[in-house]
């Protein structure tokens, strides 16, 4: 059985032959956010349906890390260690503290509630980047169905104030989103298909001092949507797709793709080189290694 899907032969650099695609857990309902915790030996993701937030251990498999969760689904690490969240059911961005106590980034934008955060990124300078879409309050399965009150965007959150910004108001829901290494780029996914034909890419931006500019077309998954998706060392991004985890060269063009059996949600680097790809898809975790190095932080 073949785990890889050669577009381009640089492909075969990253990828290594005797490396499968592991089961790592199974049991889930719709698994999704995984962040790596290296300094801990763990990884973090939301079951979200389950309103639970799990830990993988290589030595002890799957335990529950927090429960109820409130429906967080994406989550990242800020500069100091601490685990940023996305949390559908309190329609917030939190983040917990090394004491456990848990401190709310943002809540609300022009006095009215933000609709479900899904994904979330920091920037080296502490900024808080995050995707505002509506999935969680479109019905009760990943949260409290409700109405939607601001605009399907994405935001910048200061590090010391709070304050929020705009910087993406150009798709139909933003999803997954990612830097570039030297932080020039900014990625998004928008996955609003069900509401547009033509909402179903990823698109890159130019980060400047004050936001983004010059929003265009990197690249089009050719099954299913990009959701989640992060970058190695090169600059190759690695997107989440139906079939699987598609690998996409800085010019867009795709390089190869790993096949997973179900349909893929997210992703995340770690181990003990952050050479490892963890895989979040559908009712199950899975890795496999790499020969590249993802850059997320930390």
């Amino acid at each position: 059985m073949s785990f890889f899907e050669v577009h381009d032969p640089v492909f075969g650099q990253y990828v290594l032959g005797n490396a499968p695609v592991k089961q790592l857990a199974t049991g889930f309902d719709w698994v999704e956010g995984p962040v790596w915790f290296g300094d801990a030996g763990c990884l973090l993701f939301s079951d979200i349906p389950n309103n639970r937030i799990l830990r993988w251990t290589p030595e002890v498999g799957i335990t529950t890390y927090r429960a109820p969760s409130n429906y967080a689904n994406g989550h990242t690490r800020d500069r100091q260690g601490r685990l940023i969240s996305c949390e559908h059911g309190t329609r917030r961005v939190t983040r917990t503290e090394h004491d456990g106590s848990i401190t709310v980034i943002a809540d609300s934008f022009d006095g009215k509630p933000l609709n479900s955060p899904n994904d979330v990124v920091v920037k080296s300078d502490g900024s808080i980047w995050f995707s505002d879409p509506h999935y969680g309050i479109m019905t009760n399965y990943e949260g409290f169905a409700s109405p939607q009150e601001n605009a399907c965007v994405v935001y910048r959150a200061d590090p010391e104030t709070g304050a929020l910004d705009v910087m993406v108001d150009d798709m139909n829901c933003p999803n997954g989103l990612a830097f570039s290494p030297d932080e020039s780029l900014l990625y998004v996914a928008d996955t609003g298909r069900m509401f547009s034909e033509d909402a179903q890419h990823i698109r890159v931006y130019d980060v400047t001092k004050d936001g983004v500019e010059n929003g265009r077309l990197f690249h089009k998954i050719d099954t299913g949507i990009a959701d989640g998706f992060r970058l190695d060392s090169d600059g190759n991004l690695w997107s989440s797709a139906a079939d699987g985890v598609h690998c996409i060269a800085p010019d867009g063009r795709l390089l190869g793709k790993i096949l997973v059996p179900e349909l893929v949600s997210n992703i995340c680097f770690g181990g003990r080189a952050k050479h490892e790809l963890y895989i979040t898809a559908t009712t199950s975790l899975y890795r496999i290694t790499l020969n590249r190095r993802g850059v997320q932080f930390p």
